[in-house]
């Protein structure tokens, strides 16, 4: 996502020696304690999804009605400059905001903290935003600038690059932003931007998947230690792929190449204790004809073979990949749950009523699912506690 938000550069010596934000938690990251049907829940910026955690967060939804539901499975997408217009989102009890927009308003700290204290449940949402780096980041006047991934890979050491993570982490934390959706796991050596023939380039550490292994995952760590989850992406590896997929339908390539090549950071940022996953929407061939935010075996295989028990989010169902095949943002929705997935997104916003208004209609569809059989209740509730657990310590 966000492959064309370009940004002027500083010096990566600047960058470097920048004195790092210590982080004024704003109710994001905030802990504070509440009870919900017979369960004891913290709120704390560094939640992990692990097994008692997340059995906890689904005894917590379970009294939910389906509708609830279904509205914590949705990411509402709105422009920084317009977040204070996502009460409603809040109110409804959406699972996440995806933050759009180069620079953020002054008070968006103050703003979120607004938003966030009008959660339904009283369960912060998952607030997200694009801070890769290079020609994809956001909030650049809150963040600062951020090298390519791949002057990253190039210059520094992993210590340098979880040193360089860390004060993003902070620093998102500080404006209430709780979730970065980086770092870009892809594999690819071509050092051009992103655009329309490849999705990655510069976005990419390395051309090797044994340098996008370490460095993708000291990044990520450098996130994780100041309290920000970090969404690693694009699972199975779009490096090499034969399209961007948010202009058409596109392919990786196969999966007997993608298992010794781009699995391989996955692989590793799991054994690393990554809490959340984005899928991509390219097909893989030798494995499925889908779009992988849309297909079980995509998803199985996470689960799976990879071992992950975290939050599986899809990239935005709003790409050309996803409308190829005659699929609305509604229907995909549906069919990504279905799959597998926990967390659904779409792609750049347009005002804040035409946000909120596609959010409700795709959480109709989901609850339209569930009523008509072909979503399992019981997956719409694990999808759903998954969502809880990613940002809450929840004991029963």
């Amino acid at each position: 996502m966000g492959r064309h938000v370009v940004t002027a550069r500083l010096s990566l010596a600047i960058l470097l020696v920048g004195a790092v934000i210590a982080p004024t938690r704003a109710f994001a990251g905030s802990t504070t304690s509440r009870s919900n049907a017979g369960t004891s829940t913290t709120v704390a910026a560094g939640a992990t999804s692990s097994a008692a955690n997340l059995s906890c967060a689904e005894r917590a939804v379970s009294t939910w009605p389906v509708s609830q539901l279904a509205d914590e499975t949705i990411v509402v997408s709105v422009n920084v400059a317009n977040v204070g217009a996502m009460v409603p989102a809040a109110q409804v009890g959406f699972g996440g905001l995806l933050l759009f927009g180069a620079s953020a308003p002054t008070n968006i700290a103050a703003t979120l903290g607004r938003v966030q204290a009008r959660s339904l449940h009283g369960y912060p949402m998952l607030v997200m935003t694009d801070e890769e780096g290079g020609g994809v980041q956001r909030l650049t006047n809150v963040i600062g600038s951020i090298p390519w991934a791949a002057t990253m890979g190039r210059n520094l050491t992993p210590q340098r690059i979880t040193t360089l993570g860390h004060r993003i982490g902070d620093s998102l934390l500080t404006a209430g932003v709780n979730m970065d959706l980086a770092p870009v796991l892809d594999v690819d050596a071509r050092r051009v931007e992103p655009g329309r023939a490849d999705p990655d380039g510069l976005r990419s550490f390395s051309g090797s998947p044994e340098v996008v292994a370490r460095d993708a995952s000291a990044f990520m760590n450098g996130l994780m230690a100041a309290d920000v989850t970090a969404v690693v992406k694009h699972f199975p590896g779009l490096g090499g792929s034969s399209l961007n997929t948010d202009y058409g339908a596109a392919r990786t390539l196969p999966w007997s190449q993608l298992r010794t090549t781009g699995l391989v950071p996955f692989e590793a940022a799991i054994r690393a204790g990554a809490r959340a996953v984005m899928v991509s929407n390219a097909s893989v061939p030798g494995l499925t004809s889908l779009p992988a935010s849309i297909s079980p075996v995509v998803m199985n295989q996470l689960r799976q073979h990879l071992g992950f028990t975290g939050l599986i989010m899809t990239d935005a169902l709003t790409a050309g990949a996803i409308s190829a095949l005659d699929l609305s943002p509604e229907a995909a929705a549906l069919k990504a749950l279905q799959a597998g997935a926990d967390m659904v997104l779409v792609g750049s916003p347009q005002s804040p009523s035409a946000s909120l208004a596609l959010a409700r209609s795709m959480a109709s569809a989901v609850v339209s699912g569930v009523n008509s059989g072909a979503l399992p209740l019981s997956q719409l509730r694990l999808a759903a506690a998954q969502v809880l657990a990613t940002r809450n310590l929840i004991s029963c």
